[in-house]
C-alpha cells in the first residue's frame, strides 16, 4: 500500500504528488495576488514571508518526491504510443519546472545574502548571493517558469480527465486510490 508496484502508485507517491499540487496552485495564486499589494498593505510583508516558507516546503516535498521516484518502480502507461511519450516527457517537464521555480524563488530570497525564515522554525541558508542582477533574473525566471509550470500542469489535468471520461480507464484512479496498486 506505501510503495509503488508496476500496476498503481502507492500511498507515499499519491500523497507526494496531491501535497505537491496543492502547494502549487495556492502558491501561484499566492505570489499572483501579493504583485498587487500595495506597501502600506497589511500582507505587504506577511504575503512574501508566506510564499517563501512554503515555497522552502515544497523544495523539500519534491527533492523527497524525486528521491522515493527513482527508488520506486513507475506504474505502466497506458494510451498509444503517441500519449505515454507526451506523457514521459510531461512529467519531466513538470519535475524541470518545479525546480527551476523553486530555485529561482530561493535566489530571488537570497540575493542579499539573508537566509529565508521558514515560518519561524528555521532558517534556510544563504548559499548563492550577490551575483550581479541576481534579484531581477531570477524573478524573470520564477515569474515565466511559474506561468509555463501552471499551464503544463493544466494540460496534466485534462489528460487525466480525458483518460477518466473519454478513454475509461484507471490512470486518474491510480492516483488517488493506493489499494489500486494492489489489485491484479
Amino acid at each position: 500500500m506505501w510503495n509503488n508496484t508496476r500496476r498503481g502508485w502507492g500511498l507515499v507517491s499519491i500523497l507526494l504528488h496531491w501535497i505537491g499540487a496543492l502547494a502549487i496552485i495556492g502558491l501561484f495564486a499566492l505570489g499572483w495576488w501579493m504583485t498587487g499589494l500595495d506597501y502600506y498593505d497589511r500582507w505587504y510583508n506577511l504575503g512574501p514571508w508566506w510564499h517563501r516558507s512554503l515555497g522552502m516546503l515544497l523544495l523539500l516535498v519534491t527533492l523527497i518526491r524525486l528521491g522515493w521516484r527513482s527508488l520506486q518502480p513507475t506504474p505502466k502507461a497506458q494510451g498509444h504510443r503517441l500519449e505515454r511519450v507526451a506523457a514521459h516527457f510531461g512529467h519531466i517537464g513538470l519535475y524541470v519546472l518545479m525546480l527551476v521555480v523553486l530555485v529561482s524563488g530561493y535566489l530571488i530570497s537570497t540575493a542579499e545574502g539573508q537566509g529565508i525564515n521558514v515560518f519561524d522554525a528555521f532558517e534556510v541558508p544563504a548559499l548563492i548571493s550577490g551575483l550581479p542582477n541576481q534579484a531581477t533574473l531570477a524573478g524573470q525566471v520564477h515569474w515565466y517558469s511559474a506561468l509555463a509550470l501552471i499551464a503544463l500542469s493544466g494540460g496534466h489535468a485534462l489528460a487525466a480527465l480525458k483518460h477518466h471520461w473519454v478513454d475509461r480507464n484507471d490512470v486518474l484512479t491510480r492516483m488517488v486510490d493506493p489499494r489500486r496498486s494492489r489489485r491484479p
